[in-house]
């Protein structure tokens, strides 16, 4: 069954909607607030600087919710599962909800712990923007890991009335209505830890500059994606690597961008 031609437009248009939203994201330079997972603080800051929008990280439960209601988005990644940080995301979570400021939800590992599973279900209960998270990832958390196909992804999202970014070899994006496939990407962005935190807190940035969470997310994954690919080519392996896609962002060009996209 062919796709809506509605719907065929909008993939077709995301080359150039990704590339109109990083340059907002340059020029408006988005707070984005993130709790996060602690081995990704440092590498996920520099990721947002590069890309042009601002990072907070505190977790502090006299100050985070002053930090969130000044955050023009929210990441809640679950990379780092202590106390403070399940406080720290309720109250921030809190305050985006009541304020409006969109927020994402990164699971991660919740398919190795049902505590964290636990918390993930909740989290999501609160209706975040969008979902950036793995194929694993998402079917512990809709509970069904064997059905984890496109059409399993769009009822999620228009259940939960959100955007699923389910990232691997290929990422899809998908909301109730619309699905795209997302083919940009390089094996040495698995080699290098905070890589999906980065990227998590990037569809934060395109959240707090485009009001459509489906291109905001399909942005994200399209603009990590192709920088990813660019810095591949001049690394020599992982350390490289985590230099040249901070480089490659930093320098990422419009027609470069759009050129080099691949999607369906």
């Amino acid at each position: 069954m062919r796709a809506p031609q509605s719907e065929r437009n909008a993939t077709i248009e995301l080359p150039a909607i990704a590339a109109d939203i990083l340059q907002r994201v340059r020029e408006r330079r988005p707070r984005v607030h993130c709790i996060t997972n602690v081995v990704a603080q440092n590498f996920t800051a520099n990721m947002l600087l590069a890309a042009g929008a601002v990072p907070s990280m505190t977790i502090a439960q006299k100050e985070v919710r002053a930090f969130a209601a000044r955050a023009d988005a929210l990441l809640i990644n679950l990379g780092t599962f202590d106390l403070e940080r399940q406080k720290a995301s309720l109250a921030a979570v809190g305050v985006a909800t009541k304020a409006g400021i969109p927020w994402v939800l990164d699971p991660v590992f919740i398919d190795r712990s049902p505590p964290r599973a636990a918390f993930a279900k909740q989290l999501a209960a609160k209706k975040p923007a969008a979902l950036r998270l793995n194929r694993t990832e998402f079917g512990t958390l809709s509970g069904d890991l064997k059905q984890t196909d496109d059409a399993a992804l769009a009822r999620f999202a228009k259940a939960r009335r959100t955007v699923v970014g389910l990232t691997g070899e290929r990422d899809l994006i998908a909301d109730a209505s619309r699905l795209a496939t997302i083919a940009n990407g390089h094996p040495l962005m698995a080699r290098v830890t905070a890589m999906g935190c980065a990227a998590s807190a990037l569809v934060g940035a395109t959240l707090a500059v485009e009001p459509d969470a489906w291109k905001a997310v399909a942005a994200a994954l399209i603009i990590i994606g192709v920088a990813g690919e660019m810095a591949a080519a001049r690394a020599r392996g992982p350390g490289s690597f985590a230099m040249e896609i901070l480089d490659t962002m930093y320098a990422l060009d419009r027609d470069t961008l759009i050129a080099r996209v691949k999607v369906s």
